[in-house]
């Protein structure tokens, strides 16, 4: 039996994402930090930490957003995923997620807090299954979409990812 996107869909019981693709919540702490120990930027209280299932078809993409903590993603199963992170000094790092290091894929990356990023499926894949782990842990009220025209001010250095990457 082959693994398509449409079976881990169904398995992981994965469900539509604001920023594209499917996700599911797979674990969220019960141990919390008050936010008054937080840095300005989050909203409330936090779990130390949070984890998700995220898939993209070929179709898909992850849009540009950004959060209030470090993301650290883990490569599953399927085909390559570029993860695209624009710094706040204005650096593209692309990072190629995948499960062969001679290709210069790694299992893992991290998109740092603030960071503006988004993603997609390396040229010529179908799907590309994986996890996002958040510490402090990932809350809606931190998350920002990027607007198209906005991110292109700020970087036009950058705009073909931005044009591909956004709505």
């Amino acid at each position: 039996m082959a693994l398509t996107a449409a079976y881990w869909i169904e398995r992981l019981n994965l469900t539509s994402h604001i920023e594209g693709g499917s996700y599911c919540s797979t674990y969220s702490s019960a141990l919390t930090i008050a936010q008054k120990n937080l840095p300005a930027q989050f909203h409330g209280d936090r779990p130390v930490g949070t984890a998700i299932y995220f898939l993209l078809e070929q179709e898909q993409f992850s849009a540009m957003h950004r959060i209030a903590a470090d993301e650290l993603w883990h490569f599953y199963y399927g085909d390559p995923l570029i993860v695209y992170e624009i710094n706040s000094a204005g650096n593209l790092t692309a990072h190629l997620l995948g499960n062969n290091p001679h290709n210069n894929e790694s299992f893992q990356c991290v998109v740092k807090a603030g960071s503006w990023f988004g993603s997609q499926i390396k040229k010529g894949g179908n799907y590309s299954l994986v996890g996002c782990t958040v510490s402090p842990g990932f809350d809606f009220a931190d998350f920002e979409l990027g607007d198209r025209q906005k991110l292109m001010d700020e970087f036009p250095q950058h705009g073909d990812i931005i044009q591909i990457l956004t709505r």
